[in-house]
């Protein structure tokens, strides 16, 4: 199972940014994901989760802004992050969980100015 996320970078706040979560190994439509984020010094939070035949739901810091979706043709999950605000800097992950296990791709770094 691998998870690569991308897609971060540096943006104004208001701005928008979409992350890519590239998955392979046993993930398929119906396996759960998310994505979490890391704040310097801060523990990692939950922002954003999708699975099979349920309607996403998002932490309520970033509902509203933030859409996460998956296309499955392509193995691919997104997060469309829109109105971003200084707090929402943060290493940004995507995850999957297969069974009793967490599965985390490596971070992309998300720096929004002010």
């Amino acid at each position: 199972v691998q998870l690569q996320a991308s897609g971060g970078g540096l943006v104004q706040a208001g701005g928008s940014l979409r992350l890519s979560c590239a998955t392979s190994g046993s993930i398929v439509s119906e396996t759960p994901v998310g994505w979490f984020r890391q704040a310097p010094g801060k523990q990692r939070e939950w922002v954003a989760g999708m699975r099979s035949g349920v309607i996403p739901n998002y932490a309520d810091s970033v509902k509203g802004r933030f859409t996460v979706s998956r296309d499955n043709t392509k193995n691919m999950v997104y997060l469309q992050m829109n109105s971003l605000k200084p707090e929402d800097t943060a290493v940004y992950y995507c995850a999957a969980t297969l069974g009793s296990r967490n599965y985390w791709g490596r971070g992309t770094q998300v720096t929004v100015s002010s």
